[in-house]
């Protein structure tokens, strides 16, 4: 008896064919549609009304309230990095800065700002202008920021 494994032979056979395709279905009586996307970016959807009680202002601010920078434990809003809040018949701009023009988190701030933002009901469009002057430092916190972080 030897300690070498036994080789088992299988026979595959290949087949050289692909599934048939379905044929487009014959001309109908109405034509068909240019392309589906057609006006996508000409049709606009309507923007839902804010939040009865609450200022459009107030429910952006409470937007940006929810994000938190990945470093310090505090929203972006109470840690000071947003210099601005302007909305102008549904359009938002956002002026913001970082704790430093090295944050790791430089690229992608931005857009999720943005993305929140543009999920407020009453909300339309949204521009995040990112801005290093005047730079960021950290007596643009807010008190409760600063009470967070144990500087009070």
């Amino acid at each position: 008896m030897t300690d070498q494994p036994e080789i088992r032979r299988f026979e595959v056979e290949l087949v050289d064919e692909a599934p048939p395709v379905p044929k487009a279905p014959p001309p109908g009586d109405q034509p068909r549609r240019r392309d589906y996307l057609d006006g996508f970016l000409t049709e606009r959807a309507p923007v839902a009304q804010a939040l009865e009680g609450e200022s459009l202002k107030d429910q952006v601010i409470a937007a940006l309230r929810d994000i938190f920078d990945p470093e310090i434990p505090v929203n972006i809003y109470d840690l000071g990095l947003i210099y601005g809040v302007d909305i102008d018949e549904g359009h938002v701009t956002v002026t913001m800065t970082l704790t430093t023009p090295h944050c790791p988190v430089a690229e992608s701030m931005p857009g999720e700002v943005e993305l929140r933002v543009m999920a407020v009901p009453g909300v339309a469009t949204c521009d995040v202008n990112l801005v290093w002057d005047p730079p960021w430092n950290p007596a643009n916190m807010s008190d409760e920021a600063r009470l967070e972080l144990g500087m009070l």
